[in-house]
């Protein structure tokens, strides 16, 4: 099973996607702010591809953001494929 992870470093942290003790993805973030933050990069272990291993990082992002009131500015492609396929997580999405 995998399990999501944020690791939170200040200016910058990570979402950590894991399988037992192997790592399965990262996602970075960087905060503008106290209120928003940015997914700059979304990066899957290829053993890992097709699992949907990405799209659960950014909804553990989207997770978050609801959770503590903050946006998400998506500038990674894929974060942001994500955001424009799914208008259900438009809510924590800054315009």
């Amino acid at each position: 099973m995998i399990t999501i992870t944020q690791v939170d470093q200040g200016r910058k942290g990570y979402f950590l996607a894991q399988e037992d003790t192997n790592e399965a993805g990262r996602m970075t973030y960087t905060w503008a702010g106290t209120g928003k933050f940015i997914i700059d990069h979304t990066e899957v272990n290829s053993d890992f591809s097709g699992r949907g291993v990405g799209k659960k990082m950014v909804m553990q992002a989207v997770l978050y953001a609801r959770e503590n009131d903050l946006k998400i500015l998506p500038l990674c492609p894929f974060a942001k494929s994500v955001f424009d396929k799914d208008t259900t997580i438009h809510d924590v999405l800054f315009k």
